[in-house]
């Protein structure tokens, strides 16, 4: 058991809510701060989109005792579902049998995991806006502004657990040697409705993650347990196709007509959608050290925002909390040693998934219906199967196992040099489960393969 601390978490949304219900567990006194209202009593933003809730969420939510009750609010998803125009819609399975990844809703978890925390014991201040933080006195100066007076909070720790904008890290950020970076892509996204038929049924096959890839950019849909689906069209802000070209009702409908044929039903809702919703930005954030000696520490996007491609934002944020708790379990009250050996652990894997995300639009977007990268994942499949001890597949590594992330994209990228010297085969088309093949990728396994 720990010394009981008087701990301060900034941000109430997924990571600092479970992050709190751990720290109660461990017999901390907890305060979270937001600056936005209680999303229990708003109507949400219409901004979001749908979270994949993965092997790494559900460990840490297993750990916690919170399995069971998150699970009533998740649809399991095993296949993507590909829409490809003029092309008969297809199937891709995620894994083995069994094997899925979980849909829900991010402001519905948002508010079971604000009412689990209060269960808990944690306090949660809301619409009260941190202005400043003394790192090394662990002080919280919050107000309605920056010129009216501040009310002042002492506290043991500070987690900033307060998302990509952080303002806990913008204050670290003035320390000497604290390294940091933002870099936003050029695609944006909006998010869109298809509501459920009368009868309250899916009007799209509710156990599969459906992907419209159009090259330079792509939609999105996945299921809710009402019924609908929540979309999200990625888009580039400006150039012919974007959300800047597309100004009018009419411009909207004829674009939905000639993208998305086949879901035509649903244009008057999506084109409604598309103007009252906001176009939001994705940033990838890098940063270190996460931590401000045994005082202040970063946790979830504060540390490292990623593009939401890979559906593991979340997910590694639950994975940082349950890394901190192996340290807490192993050093006690050294405070400044379990914030050491945590953001040393989880730095390399921030940077991997950051990466693999970058990569997994472009694949979704692109490489998803073209039949050469269709062709290699048939081929990895087989060969999984016949070899599973040899070949775990990048996905699967990712998406339904504890293995790192930054061992994840290592073996991903061998694998892919594999892959790309196999599809030089002659005749790969017709001969792609042959046995030379599966000889060729056990021989490029044993050896160095440069490409």
């Amino acid at each position: 058991m720990q010394q009981s601390k008087n701990i301060a978490i900034v941000g109430s949304g997924l990571v600092g809510s479970l992050l709190a219900v751990y720290l109660r567990k461990a017999g901390h006194q907890v305060t979270i701060f937001d600056r936005r209202p209680d999303v229990r009593k708003v109507e949400f933003s219409g901004r979001s989109i749908n979270l994949a809730m993965s092997n790494r969420g559900w460990s840490a939510l297993r750990r916690i005792g919170l399995e069971d009750e998150i699970r009533k609010l998740a649809l399991p998803l095993d296949k993507r579902a590909m829409h490809v125009n003029e092309k008969p819609l297809y199937f891709q399975k995620y894994g083995k049998e069994g094997e899925a990844i979980y849909s829900i809703s991010r402001g519905i978890l948002n508010r079971k995991m604000i009412d689990l925390a209060e269960e808990a014991g944690a306090v949660f201040k809301f619409e009260e806006k941190v202005w400043d933080i003394d790192l090394k006195q662990a002080t919280i100066y919050t107000g309605d502004s920056e010129t009216t007076p501040w009310t002042e909070y002492k506290f043991d720790l500070i987690f900033g657990a307060d998302g990509a904008f952080s303002r806990v890290r913008h204050k670290m950020q003035r320390q000497s040697r604290f390294n940091y970076s933002q870099h936003f892509i050029d695609v944006a996204y909006k998010e869109l409705t298809i509501p459920a038929n009368p009868d309250g049924s899916h009007k799209l096959d509710n156990a599969s993650f459906h992907i419209w890839p159009r090259g330079k950019f792509m939609l999105i849909a996945m299921p809710n347990l009402d019924g609908s689906f929540t979309c999200t069209l990625f888009m580039p802000f400006e150039g012919e196709v974007s959300f800047e070209s597309i100004d009018t009702e009419a411009k909207a409908e004829a674009f939905f007509e000639k993208y998305f044929p086949d879901i035509k039903e649903d244009i008057a809702n999506l084109k409604k959608d598309f103007f009252k919703n906001p176009t939001s930005a994705m940033v990838t954030i890098k940063c270190f050290p996460w931590r401000y000696d045994d005082k202040v520490a970063l946790i979830g996007d504060s540390a490292h925002a990623i593009v939401p491609f890979y559906g593991q934002g979340m997910n590694a944020g639950f994975e940082d909390i349950s890394v901190l708790f192996d340290k807490m379990e192993t050093h006690g009250d050294d405070w400044d040693k379990i914030f050491s050996e945590y953001q040393i652990a989880r730095k390399p894997n921030g940077d991997a998934i950051a990466e693999l995300s970058y990569r997994n639009f472009i694949e979704m977007s692109s490489k998803t219906a073209n039949p050469m990268f269709l062709l290699q994942k048939k081929i990895e499949k087989k060969f999984a199967e016949n070899h599973p001890e040899a070949w775990v597949p990048l996905y699967s590594r990712v998406t339904f196992s504890d293995h790192s992330y930054a061992e994840a994209l290592k073996i991903g990228d061998k694998q892919e040099r594999i892959m790309a010297e196999v599809l030089q085969m002659p005749d790969i088309e017709s001969n792609w489960d042959s046995p030379e093949v599966e000889e060729r990728i056990l021989e490029l396994l044993g050896e160095k393969v440069t490409v």
